[in-house]
């Protein structure tokens, strides 16, 4: 994993950047990420072949953790100082954030030309359209409500999938009988919260967690639904293993696919770890909803948001908009990061059993009015 990057530090090497892609005018795109685990480099690398055809260089600035807190951080700062990145991955409302600012450029032609709005889920534009202007360029979309498990360590078990909560905790039980860890986990508050999402649907149903989390309706916040949903959240927890806090999550993947651990609840970023490891769906670990809330899907999803860069810079923001949201790209790189590609037109072929079963989710939870925006989103 590459050394963490202060806020003032990332501050300091995006300015010199930028000061140098004004002095030489060259075609270059600097982008601000915290895809720093094997999956997720790999995945980005993607986007650098791609851009490297069309002669456009990539200045890498990457911000580690998980959750993307210090990368917002760094950010912060950056536009504070007005040393604007030619993007920067982001989730949904901080977008929306930036945009309310005033910082963010305008991608409606590129858009407009493509045809985005016919092939961007209505849920994604929300977060990609600000006041009728596209401002950033949806890279994926991720599903939260997932459970990932060794198969070999699920066999040795006699474990099944799990299809109601009390299903999970009896086969976590199994595990520690066996003396395999049977959660893995790490203790921080976005995977904490990430996994909370997986209960609070699967203790509540569809309904109640739009009302919660999605419209934040007072009395179902105040429930006690919800406070069932923490009480199941205080039971799985006494699953894990005594050195979970501040592990990174990729780390608690890592439990998994070496069979230290039975299960990981987390979002599909996960498969692209088991991806990287060479490891196969069905043969090596198996992708299960969440007990109890299949049908539904709660989501969050990688944007790349532009900013309001000058005019010698803007040319180098087009080509990575149209990049990030061609039919190749968005195969190629959401069959590697393990997530399913931001436009409903891109066919399933490349996509192994668990992409193509995302895929199949995404449109059927579109279509039936249960996609809905995760917690963290």
């Amino acid at each position: 994993m590459r050394k963490f990057l202060s806020s003032a530090a990332v501050a300091v090497v995006m300015m010199a950047g930028l000061s140098a892609a004004h002095a030489a005018d060259v075609k270059e795109v600097q982008m601000l990420h915290w895809w720093t685990s094997g999956g997720e480099a790999a995945a980005l690398n993607v986007l650098k072949q791609d851009l490297s055809k069309e002669g456009f260089a990539w200045k890498d600035v990457p911000v580690a953790g998980g959750g993307g807190d210090a990368a917002m951080t760094a950010l912060k700062a950056m536009v504070a100082a007005g040393t604007y990145p030619t993007a920067s991955q982001m989730l949904g409302y901080t977008v929306l954030d930036y945009a309310q600012a005033g910082v963010m450029g305008d991608l409606t032609e590129t858009a407009k030309k493509e045809g985005w709005d016919k092939s961007v889920p209505a849920a994604l534009q929300k977060f990609s359209v600000y006041d009728g202007k596209w401002v950033a360029a949806p890279v994926n979309v991720h599903s939260v409500n997932w459970l990932w498990i060794n198969k070999a360590v699920m066999d040795k078990i006699g474990g099944t999938q799990p299809k109601t909560f009390e299903d999970l905790i009896a086969l976590l039980d199994k595990a520690k009988a066996a003396g395999v860890i049977p959660l893995a986990l790490g203790g921080q508050n976005w995977q904490e919260a990430t996994m909370f999402d997986s209960i609070v649907l699967s203790t509540g149903g569809p309904e109640f967690y739009k009302k919660a989390f999605n419209d934040l309706d007072e009395e179902s916040l105040k429930s006690d639904t919800m406070k069932k949903s923490f009480d199941n959240l205080a039971t799985i927890i006494k699953y894990v293993d005594p050195n979970f806090s501040g592990r990174d999550w990729n780390l608690a993947t890592a439990m998994v696919i070496k069979g230290d651990a039975l299960v990981q609840v987390m979002g599909d970023w996960a498969k692209g770890e088991f991806v990287a490891a060479k490891k196969t769906p069905d043969t090596d670990f198996l992708c299960y909803r969440f007990p109890g809330t299949d049908g539904s899907v709660v989501y969050n999803s990688d944007m790349f948001g532009m900013f309001n860069v000058p005019d010698d810079r803007k040319a180098a923001q087009a080509a990575l908009a149209t990049a990030t949201l061609s039919k190749s790209f968005q195969s190629a790189f959401n069959v590697v990061k393990g997530s399913v590609p931001a436009r409903t037109d891109v066919p399933d072929t490349d996509f192994d059993a668990c992409g193509k079963k995302g895929i199949a989710d995404l449109k059927a939870a579109n279509e039936g009015g249960t996609l809905f925006g995760s917690l963290a989103q």
